[in-house]
């Protein structure tokens, strides 16, 4: 399960025709639900009247997040699309340690990313559908002052759980400089390494002919399944050698040149619809 919370949606087609005008005007809460028993994704866009912020809380329409004793408490009410079935419960994340780095993606610094917490718990409490489960989460948090097309033309992301450690990977082509490369290391005590990013891995195009890729000891990844293929991005659960080590990854790989076209942000209120 995937639960990202957005001020200024990166991905609101909405947000791109105002001319980026007003951040608080476009958030939105996307639930991504996987399962055998099929998949819901719900990404509505809500005004800024549907949101309210203090230290701990954020509000957008029905859903929320709460930072409280340690632990972040996410309660979602949202209605998947295009299938209007209801994705609705409570998600607990609670971290073993917190990072308290930031990574500068690009010298102007008008990208930063942070993992909050590379290494944490989750408990998954949901009415609809009936699902309860308990494992490994993660928790980051991205922020930047302009559209992500403007820095990058395509980025890819790895995540896995390394026994009781967690390990990042993070490959950007950015517009403006030479391209970016993280592999990190992460400790349940919250410890961070920097490691040398193992050579490139290339992964099987999407089926919307979305290019992914990983890193690996051995330049070889295998995809073993795709959680989400859209035409301008992809996430999937990918195997690979890291350290000596083969484990299981969940891969992100974003095309911003795709992104940008706009035909293909003509496409995306079939997946986004916004609500007043």
């Amino acid at each position: 399960m995937t639960v990202i919370a957005f001020i200024g949606s990166v991905f609101s087609p909405y947000y791109a025709w105002s001319g980026w005008a007003d951040p608080f005007n476009h958030c939105a809460v996307n639930v991504a639900l996987y399962g055998p028993r099929g998949a819901r994704w719900a990404m509505t866009e809500r005004g800024r009247q549907s949101l309210k912020r203090t230290r701990d809380v954020l509000l957008i329409g029905p859903s929320s997040l709460e930072w409280r004793d340690g632990a972040l408490t996410i309660r979602v009410n949202e209605i998947a699309a295009p299938l209007p079935k209801p994705i609705r419960g409570e998600i607990v994340v609670k971290p073993l340690a917190i990072n308290a780095k930031e990574f500068t993606l690009e010298t102007k610094g008008n990208h930063i990313w942070r993992p909050i917490a590379p290494v944490a718990r989750v408990s998954l409490d949901l009415d609809a559908p009936d699902l309860r489960w308990k494992g490994h989460a993660y928790f980051d948090t991205n922020a930047g002052d302009e559209p992500l097309e403007k820095a990058f033309a395509f980025w890819t992301w790895s995540r896995a759980s390394v026994g009781n450690d967690a390990a990042i990977l993070y490959d950007a082509e950015r517009r403006r400089e030479a391209p970016l490369s993280l592999a990190l290391r992460f400790s349940a005590s919250g410890e961070m390494e920097t490691v040398d990013p193992p050579p490139l891995a290339p992964l099987p195009l999407t089926k919307w002919r979305v290019q992914r890729r990983t890193r690996a000891d051995d330049g070889v990844a295998q995809a073993l399944r795709s959680f989400e293929d859209a035409p301008f991005y992809s996430r999937s659960l990918v195997s690979a050698k890291f350290r000596g080590e083969t484990i299981r990854w969940v891969n992100e790989s974003l095309s911003l040149d795709r992104f940008a076209n706009p035909l293909v942000r003509l496409m995306l209120p079939f997946r986004m619809p916004r609500r007043a």
